[in-house]
């Protein structure tokens, strides 16, 4: 396939993930994070493994202009996106009053901003061309208030809305759009959160793997919304049943302070 799959976040986890699903389906990449050492070592055993072409691009998306750049940098290579990962993002543990408000207006740059510039940029194309598929990477937070996490729920819950928006405004375009809504992963970001997750929650943790393999699929079959687990699926079903202030007990009673 000529067009290339844009994945950020692309050096672990689920983005990782995401981007060898591509490779083994003989899709070229374009894989964007802050590291290039890491980066360029993805790229090299890929390549290898796969016979297929990846371009490597090192931006901090926090930064205002990294979303222009990439297309740009794109635009002159003549590189054709036909699916857009938007998977970069990280989360912040604390109570709002404690947090730092750089990092907290990082977040916002990352998940939310950056995020939103990516589809602005990428899926006007994609309309033109009556083409493509945009992965936005949601959470289960989504569904919920996330106190101690507050501004990470908060964002999370931008990202599904535009998404189902996206999905509909798009469904007539050629373009499909699905919001991928993991609950928690086995993956570097709890570290980065400086999260303590109970044992019991623990117990609920999920591969990178199996959360990017449920969200291929659902991209490819065009679902607004891919909550991968069985037990996490039925969050979205129980947060419209009880009470907001029960979610809300329930939601702090699963962190650690």
């Amino acid at each position: 396939m000529e067009g290339y799959a844009l994945i950020t976040g692309a050096t672990s986890g689920i983005g990782l993930e995401l981007a060898l699903n591509f490779a083994r389906d003989h899709i070229n990449l374009v894989l964007v994070a802050r590291t290039e050492e890491k980066l360029l070592e993805i790229k090299e055993k890929v390549e290898k493994d796969y016979k297929i072409k990846v371009v490597t691009i090192t931006r901090d998306l926090t930064e205002e202009e990294a979303p222009k750049e990439i297309y740009e940098e794109l635009q002159e290579r003549k590189i054709r996106v036909d699916f857009l990962i938007n998977n970069a993002g990280f989360g912040t543990f604390g109570r709002l009053k404690d947090t730092d408000l750089e990092t907290e207006k990082d977040l916002v740059k990352l998940n939310v901003l950056s995020l939103l510039q990516m589809n602005k940029l990428f899926v006007p194309g994609m309309v033109e061309r009556h083409f493509g598929y945009v992965m936005n990477v949601a959470s289960l937070a989504a569904f919920m208030p996330g106190p101690v996490m507050a501004n990470y729920y908060a964002s999370k819950a931008y990202v599904l809305s535009l998404s189902e928006a996206m999905h509909e405004e798009m469904r007539k375009e050629g373009v499909k759009v699905s919001a991928l809504c993991p609950g928690p992963v086995k993956t570097g970001f709890q570290e980065r959160a400086q999260m303590k997750k109970t044992d019991s929650a623990k117990a609920f943790l999920m591969e990178a793997k199996k959360v990017a393999d449920i969200g291929y699929i659902g991209l490819w079959r065009g679902k607004a919304v891919v909550v991968p687990g069985i037990f996490e699926k039925a969050v979205p079903v129980l947060t419209k049943i009880f009470p907001r202030s029960l979610i809300r007990k329930a939601a702090i009673l699963s962190q650690k302070e």
